[in-house]
This record gives structure tokens, C-alpha cells and sequence, in this order.
């Protein structure tokens, strides 16, 4: 698993990284005070407080960028004798750079353009040795075309940002549809940074480990063609590490940070709180405990066999604002899910149980964890109410406020080679009371979906925005099969259905 450098601290007091407590943990350990997973004796790390954030993975992730052109000056053909070709060169240049640091990714650009075939071979033969991520190309003629093919068909996955005068629709039909290519034929910078986010997204789920809290058991595992490890530990080292746990002033200060982030507290008194932020400093042990950046826990078993006294419904949406997956039920592919959509988008995502509202045909989206910072991670979070867990009346559920009229994406993998992708419109928030079921319920008009009970997938994770044509070039790029909720039930059941 790649070391991540040390991060902002996001809680309310002191916090040391990940390396830093590995660090620790690693002393104790030699002097004895952990004993080896092997014996069945888990012992980690209570005292000191680690940044969450760093427990999201910064892998190494190297794109190389190269200038397609013809040689100066140009004379009749797109993009014109008018067109700044130097001056749009070094501004594309710029900004991706720019732009691929933001994200963690070392995009190195070659400093002497490509205007004929020997420049082209030269650069080929650059890339077959260092096999990059990915390559980009920016083009800067309509005649380079042909090179692109070439470079597209060296297997190594491949970004084409072609502005606006340097191609046909002839150019890109065909080429933009290819596995493991990705065309941007547009003036919109922003999405070759979402092409480079693509990159890192794959790097980031290949450094994953996801950390499964439940059963008696304990095995790891990797998921075919991503590369994601998955290891099962048994569900009683949580609650044991739950149980020890001190009441340290990292957990003081997170029950505190709890009370100053609600808008609105509804039930939880001050011990539900502490309890709910020692459910978040106990995650955050294990996981550094297990060398793991995401985790899954049987959350709802623990809570219906009264061994915790909170589920950590608070824990885990303080965990997504971070960016740092934390799943619910440890459902594998729901928590995949939320992985995909943070790593792909840089926003936290909400895993849920899908509701048929026949009424007004809309979907209800309901459970207990949610994101609030759905725009993205540095972005303004939107109103939290602090709630006692619905089905149980225990500890804390945070009932998340999703603003009314704005896009929204599902996204669900049925398994590791396949996802769900639909979108739609926030039309409200359901509360309960009146209703029942989860704290969180958000009522969703389907687009393309004629019929809202027709939509796909169970444990879907929304997320705030269209990204459907980002998740299929994602699937594209990297051999994804992508599927989508039928525009109209199949003709044997219209009849049940009208």
C-alpha cells in the first residue's frame, strides 16, 4: 500500500498522520505491547489521535503529455492561420499541469512538440520504456489524427484533448468509443482534469485496502480488474476496541465538533455524542491497525444484538467528508460503490435502500449515512440534524438536508466488473416522522426512466451531480461493463404496472 504524505488535519484539535501513527504503532509493537495478529490477540493503538484524511490513498500516479502539430507557420486547414498556436500550446500546458497537481498527479509534458514522424517514433519509443498511467495528447491540427491511432494503440490508456478546430465528427466517432481511449473534443479545460481524476481513480482503487467488520473471521482477498484488497476481520474487534477506548480529549472535542456542525439536535443527548465519537476514534484505530483506507462493518447486526451502544452512522459521514470511505451493513460492492464514486469524483456519496414512490413516480432514497459536504470536499457543507438512529432509537444518525432541484447520479457495482448508472433531480427530504425508515430519505424524479419502480440496483449510492458520462468514461477507458435502468418496463410488465 503506498505511504500518504501527511494531511490537513480536518478535526478540532491535534492530530498526527497516518505514517506518523504507523510510526507509533510500529514501537509499541517492538517493544510488545502489540501482539501479532496471528495469536488472536488485537490489540491497537487507543491513545493517539490520526488525521482521517490521510487514511485516503495518494498513490504515485504519472501521466506524460506531448503537442501534436504540424511545423509553423500554418497555411490553410483547421485550425487557420489565425489560430495561436504557440500561445494556446503553452496555456494548455499550464493549465494542466496546474490542474494535475491539485489532484496528486505528475504530469510531465515533452518540451519540443511532435510535428513529424520521427518526432512521433522518438516519443513512442519514450513511452514504450517508461509506461506511463496514461498519456495525453494535445492536438493542435486536424491532420494529427493518424498519429493519435498510433499512440492509442499501444495499450497504454489515452486522453485526447482535441479544442474545438482541430477535429470533424468523422475524426472522433470512431476513436472516442475505443476502450481505453478518452476523447475531449472541447473548449472545456475542466474535463481533461476529470480525465486526469479518471487516472488517479484507478491508481487510488488498486492502493485501496477495504477493511470488512463482520462474522468471526479472518482472510483478505483482491477484486478481479481492480485491484482493490479486501480484508475480512471479525466483527468483535470493534466492539472490543470499542469498549476500551478511553474518553480521551480527541473524543471530547469530535462530540463537540458533532454538536457545533448541527444545525438542529432532535433526540441524542450528550453521552449518545461521546458515544458516537468514540464509535469514529475506534474506526479510525482499526483501520490504521489493519493498514486500511476504507472500511464496511455489519453495523446493523451489531446494533440489533445491542453490542454497541450507537451504530456509527455519524462516525461514517464524518469519515465520507473527508474522503474516506466508510460503508454500512458491510455490503462489499455498496462500499465499492462509495469508494468509485469519491476517488472518481472528489465528492462524498450516499449508500441507500431504494423506496418506490407510486404517488408522484419518484424514488426515495433512504438510510442512515450520508455525506454533507456533497458538492465536493472543500466545498460548504449543507444542513445536518442530528437524530437518534431510527430503527433502534440508539446513539446518533445524522438526517442530511440534500438541496431541493438540483442533479443527482445512483451509481451501483453489482459486482467488480460491472456498475449501475442512472440520474435524476433532488425533489425533497422526507422526515421521519412522518414517515418511517432511515433518518436520511431523499426523493428523487428518475430521468430517462419512465417508470420509478423500474430502476435498478439495491444500496445505491447517490451522489450530488450528472456524472453518468464521467462513470461511462471511466468504464470505457479502463473495461467496465456499464449498464443502466430500462427507459420502459419490458412489455410482459406493463400490464402489472399501469
Amino acid at each position: 500500500m503506498a505511504s500518504s504524505p501527511p494531511q490537513r488535519c480536518h478535526c478540532a484539535h491535534g492530530c498526527v498522520s497516518r505514517r506518523q501513527f504507523l510510526s507509533r504503532v510500529g514501537a509499541l509493537a517492538g517493544a510488545g505491547a502489540l501482539q501479532g495478529l496471528a495469536s488472536g490477540a488485537y490489540a491497537y493503538d487507543l491513545g493517539t489521535p490520526v488525521d482521517a484524511a490521510s487514511l485516503r490513498p495518494h498513490p504515485k500516479v504519472n501521466v506524460t503529455g506531448a503537442v501534436l502539430r504540424f511545423p509553423l507557420p500554418y497555411w490553410l486547414g483547421w485550425p487557420g492561420t489565425s489560430y495561436d498556436v504557440e500561445g494556446h500550446s503553452a496555456e494548455y500546458i499550464s493549465t494542466f499541469t496546474q490542474s494535475a497537481a491539485g489532484l496528486g498527479v505528475d504530469l510531465a509534458t515533452v518540451e519540443t512538440p511532435i510535428e513529424n514522424d520521427a518526432g512521433l517514433n522518438e516519443f513512442m519509443g519514450s513511452l514504450d520504456k517508461r509506461r506511463p498511467d496514461a498519456v495525453l495528447l494535445i492536438l493542435q491540427h486536424i491532420g494529427c489524427w493518424g498519429w493519435v491511432d498510433r499512440v492509442a494503440a499501444m495499450g497504454i490508456p489515452t486522453i485526447v484533448f482535441s479544442p474545438v478546430g482541430t477535429s470533424f465528427t468523422g475524426h472522433v466517432k470512431d476513436i472516442s468509443r475505443r476502450p481505453g481511449v478518452h476523447v475531449v473534443s472541447s473548449l472545456e479545460v475542466d474535463a481533461v482534469t476529470q480525465a486526469m481524476r479518471m487516472v488517479r481513480c484507478k491508481r487510488q482503487l488498486e492502493e485501496t485496502r477495504l477493511l470488512i467488520v463482520s462474522g468471526g473471521e479472518r482472510r483478505e482477498t483482491v477484486l478481479p480488474g481492480l485491484g482493490v484488497k479486501v480484508r475480512y476481520v471479525p466483527r468483535r474487534i470493534f466492539r472490543e476496541v470499542f469498549d476500551r477506548m478511553p474518553v480521551t480529549d480527541e473524543v471530547k472535542a469530535v462530540a463537540e465538533d458533532f454538536k457545533r456542525r448541527a444545525d438542529r439536535i432532535v433526540e441524542p443527548d450528550a453521552e449518545d455524542r461521546l458515544n458516537a465519537a468514540k464509535a469514529f476514534v475506534t474506526a479510525k484505530s482499526v483501520m490504521v491497525g489493519e493498514e486500511a483506507n476504507a472500511i464496511s462493518m455489519d453495523c446493523l447486526g451489531m446494533v440489533g444484538a445491542r453490542i454497541v451502544p450507537t451504530p456509527p452512522c455519524m462516525a461514517w459521514s464524518t469519515m465520507q467528508d473527508v474522503g474516506v470511505t466508510a460503508g454500512c451493513e458491510a455490503d462489499l460492492f455498496g462500499a465499492l460503490s462509495l469508494m468509485f464514486v469519491s476517488y472518481l469524483l472528489d465528492r462524498p456519496g450516499y449508500m441507500n435502500d431504494p423506496v418506490a414512490e407510486t404517488a408522484k413516480n419518484r424514488l426515495i432514497a433512504s438510510h442512515c449515512t450520508s455525506g454533507t459536504r456533497l458538492r465536493g470536499f472543500d466545498e460548504d457543507p449543507v444542513p445536518l440534524i442530528l437524530r437518534h438512529h431510527s430503527e433502534s432509537d440508539l446513539g446518533v444518525s445524522p438526517q442530511i438536508l440534500w438541496p431541493v432541484g438540483e442533479p443527482c447520479s445512483l451509481v451501483s457495482f453489482t459486482g467488480p466488473g460491472q456498475v449501475i448508472v442512472d440520474t435524476g433531480t433532488v425533489e425533497g427530504n422526507i422526515d421521519t416522522p412522518p414517515a418511517g425508515g432511515c433518518r436520511t430519505s431523499v426523493e428523487i424524479s428518475m430521468d430517462r426512466i419512465e417508470d420509478a419502480r423500474d430502476v435498478l440496483g439495491f444500496h445505491q449510492v447517490v451522489t450530488w451531480g450528472d456524472h453518468r458520462r464521467a462513470v461511462d468514461a471511466y468504464a470505457q477507458m479502463y473495461g467496465l461493463d456499464v449498464i443502466h435502468s430500462p427507459e420502459r418496463a419490458p412489455e410482459s410488465e406493463r400490464g402489472q404496472q399501469s
